[in-house]
């Protein structure tokens, strides 16, 4: 006869959370749900199947996990309600595979931003236009989180904190540290001031061909920075026929490879060229 699956109690975390090992799995685990941490003790049991359980995650890393049960002290218990709820809708709707550190990023962010909210601390977001328009799903998303945090805390979440709600899950989907993503999208605003410049003009944000120039720079970092660049068959020609497309090309890559501590493959240089010769000579049509 196969064993039950139960889970074998580590400690309580808090009042609505507990810290479990899954017996089949053999695995530690988070529990969540109201009341749950009452009367828990070390050793004692749940079955899988008891209707207080709400929610199960497990956190890998142990030093995440610590993390973890800090934040549990230090933060609104309502906060880590809402911050699950918010990491359920985006598995649901987008992945499951996310990274387990939005279970700290996320709450901590939250209760940061209510904190600023209700003390009437605005904060703008310079790279609102690039999230909403290169994150169309993610940014949906923190929409809805943003409704669900102003239901829940009588607050209003403007759309700059919506835009930072977007990285944060942005973050958990790609499994790219936050920092990072703010990295990218300072670097794509200096790189199209760059190619306006040597342009001599502006391109308007809500233009498709902003839209156009972010799309590729963007999906050039992350070629660059995964490694997948490929054969440019019209490298060599596009130095002899554009050679002023190339040099500012060049200068984004120099910027991109300086900025990203990355060496830029002539390749995707060629690529950048390409796409600015269509732009450029727009210009002449």
């Amino acid at each position: 006869m196969s064993e039950q699956r139960r889970f074998e109690i580590v400690r309580a975390l808090s009042n609505n959370v507990v810290l479990a090992n899954d017996v089949l799995a053999n695995k530690e685990t988070i529990l969540m749900g109201k009341g749950l941490g009452f009367g828990a003790k070390p050793g004692g049991s749940l079955e899988t199947n008891d209707t207080r359980i709400e929610k199960t995650f497990v956190i890998e890393d142990k030093q995440h996990l610590s993390q973890y049960q800090m934040l549990l002290g230090q933060i609104d218990p309502e906060v880590i309600v809402i911050s699950e709820k918010i990491i359920s809708i985006v598995s649901e709707q987008l992945t499951p595979d996310l990274n387990e550190h939005i279970h700290l990023a996320l709450p901590s962010h939250i209760e940061y931003a209510l904190y600023r909210l209700r003390n009437n601390i605005a904060i703008e977001n310079p790279f609102l236009w690039e999230i909403r328009t290169l994150n169309p799903k993610e940014f949906e998303l923190a929409t809805q989180a943003a409704e669900l945090i102003g239901k829940t805390f009588d607050v209003v979440v403007p759309e700059d904190e919506i835009g930072f709600l977007t990285i944060h899950i942005q973050s958990a989907v790609a499994h790219v540290p936050v920092g990072n993503f703010v990295q990218y999208n300072h670097l794509l605003k200096d790189l199209v001031a760059l190619i306006e410049r040597e342009r001599g003009r502006v391109i308007p944000k809500d233009s498709i061909d902003y839209l156009r120039l972010i799309t590729h720079l963007r999906f050039a970092m992350e070629r660059i920075r995964q490694g997948d660049a490929t054969k440019n068959p019209f490298r060599d020609n596009l130095k002899e026929m554009a050679p002023y497309e190339f040099s500012v090309a060049q200068k984004c890559a120099d910027l991109m490879s300086k900025k990203l501590e990355i060496e830029i493959p002539e390749d995707e240089t060629a690529y950048i060229a390409m796409h600015l010769y269509r732009l450029f000579h727009k210009d002449s049509e």
